[in-house]
């Protein structure tokens, strides 16, 4: 696996929720490849400090998902990507993760940053040509 994933213990969203969506981003926006290999679920646990089951349940929904299959003893592989972004969309993705790289320390709730986007929005006219 070429891309990074981090679970922050003091995070108001279960583990295996942060694990299962920054794996599924990484597939959708491309960072993971059909074929990818995902570590397996013993030692993903064991790299990031968390119960195998929290890792299994990250798999098993991202296989429900269609964004990876279990293969066996060959592990988790990258099934498919299911839409590839539009370059706005990666676009997007990647000002999100650097808001999120900017606020982080501050640790604030889902609600708290969402409201602050809203507010941030409102704030801003919008384009006619949009």
């Amino acid at each position: 696996m070429s891309a990074t994933v981090t679970i922050d213990p003091t995070s108001t969203v279960p583990p295996y929720e942060q694990l299962r969506s920054q794996l599924a981003f990484q597939v959708r926006s491309g960072a993971l490849a059909v074929g990818d290999r995902l570590p397996t679920v013993r030692q993903l646990a064991n790299d990031l400090g968390i119960a195998k089951n929290t890792v299994v349940r990250a798999f098993r929904e991202l296989e429900e998902s269609g964004l990876v299959i279990g293969a066996g003893r060959r592990g988790t592989i990258v099934l498919a990507r299911p839409e590839a972004p539009t370059d706005r969309q990666r676009l997007i993705f990647e000002a999100a993760h650097r808001f999120h790289d900017e606020i982080s320390t501050l640790r604030p709730t889902l609600e708290e940053v969402v409201k602050a986007i809203q507010l941030t929005m409102a704030a801003v006219p919008s384009d006619p040509a949009d």
